[in-house]
């Protein structure tokens, strides 16, 4: 059997670069190379395209598969039938690829524009296309989105930041108005709980609104629910499945940056502490938001469970959610029966059926 070019894509220009570092780190190691041939290709924050000759991963969070004795100039052409070209002095190469897996959180990663040059190039990628990509990177256009497809979600507003400044205490007020505190302010277009911020008083969300405004130009501003966060792993086409569900006790505030990534103070239960029935009407509303946004390959879908009355809200969906050694993705579809190098076979295989 022919083995299949892959290229796994990492980095970017993006407030999310470490976290796919470490998220390539553990796809490389698990992938199974008697079945590709592994082109790894990191994108530096400055937006320089190498790859990585090296065969130790942990080169990829310790930046050192930058260095030049372990990495060449590459980009992957626009021009269909090329793939991958490698700049070798004055030198061009090409190296065909079969299929991209855009490890990529974020900005550049999971908005649509890497998927946009994905398919210019005619090359197949794992994960949605560039329309539901871009829907779902948007917290506001998902909202949208939910609300036609009348799945239950957190009440919102928008602010712009361009509102603010001058216009800084009429946008609070307006807030205000419509909630009471706690309240959760959120850049429209960023995972990772990056610049996400629970405001409790008028100061907090004046500077939660400040925080947000570095990274997008909308945010979101939603009702505090108060109740577990459960994840639910979506793999497929067009019929997804369904993991288990998950819950995470961030043991923080919130299951912010920081509890995610640097600490250790969050621990995930699978499957998740709430009812059978619960889980099941979970486990479909994910799989109805999934098919909403129009998904293909994967992505990770976010609820609240309420304390009182185990009242299910939907809260986002990540279409290139983390694959590090600790991410819910694929720890869901570990206890689901899906082993690691598995799902990377099976998500290979699904962009492949959606070129086609």
């Amino acid at each position: 059997m022919k083995k299949l070019n892959v290229c796994i894509l990492f980095g970017g220009v993006s407030p999310e670069h470490e976290v796919s570092l470490r998220s390539a780190e553990s796809v490389l190691n698990n992938i199974d190379r008697e079945k590709y041939n592994v082109f790894p290709v990191g994108i530096t924050m400055s937006g320089q395209w190498l790859l990585y000759k090296g065969n130790d991963y942990a080169d990829l969070p310790s930046g050192r598969w930058m260095e030049e004795d372990v990495s060449s100039k590459v980009a992957i052409s626009p021009v269909r039938g090329q793939g991958l070209l490698l700049f070798e002095g004055e030198s061009v190469t090409v190296q065909p690829l079969d299929v991209v897996f855009p490890v990529l959180h974020g900005e550049n990663g999971e908005d649509g524009a890497m998927q946009g040059l994905l398919k210019i190039a005619g090359i197949a990628y794992v994960g949605p296309h560039v329309a539901e990509s871009a829907v779902a990177m948007d917290k506001t256009l998902t909202k949208l989105v939910m609300d036609q497809a009348n799945i239950p979600q957190a009440a919102w507003i928008l602010v712009r930041n361009s509102e603010l400044g001058i216009h800084m205490d009429a946008a609070i007020d307006a807030v205000e108005a419509r909630f009471a505190y706690p309240v959760f302010v959120k850049p429209a277009g960023t995972g990772s709980s990056v610049g996400v911020s629970k405001a409790k008083d008028r100061a907090q969300l004046k500077k939660a609104l400040e925080d947000a405004g570095r990274f997008d130009e909308k945010i979101l501003v939603e009702e505090c629910i108060f109740g577990k966060e459960i994840e639910v792993a979506v793999l497929g086409n067009d019929c997804p499945v369904a993991s288990v569900c998950g819950e995470i006790d961030s043991g923080a505030e919130f299951y912010d940056y920081d509890a995610k990534y640097v600490t250790d103070t969050s621990v995930a239960y699978i499957p998740a502490r709430i009812s059978d029935e619960t889980a099941e009407t979970v486990r479909q509303l994910a799989i109805k938001a999934y098919q909403a946004i129009g998904c293909k390959g994967l992505s990770r879908v976010d609820f609240f469970v309420t304390y009182e009355g185990e009242k299910i809200v939907f809260n986002e969906i990540n279409t290139l959610p983390g694959f590090t050694s600790i991410s819910m993705y694929p720890k869901l579809f570990m206890a689901s029966g899906i082993g690691y190098s598995q799902l990377i076979d099976q998500l290979l295989q699904l962009a492949m059926e959606a070129q086609n």
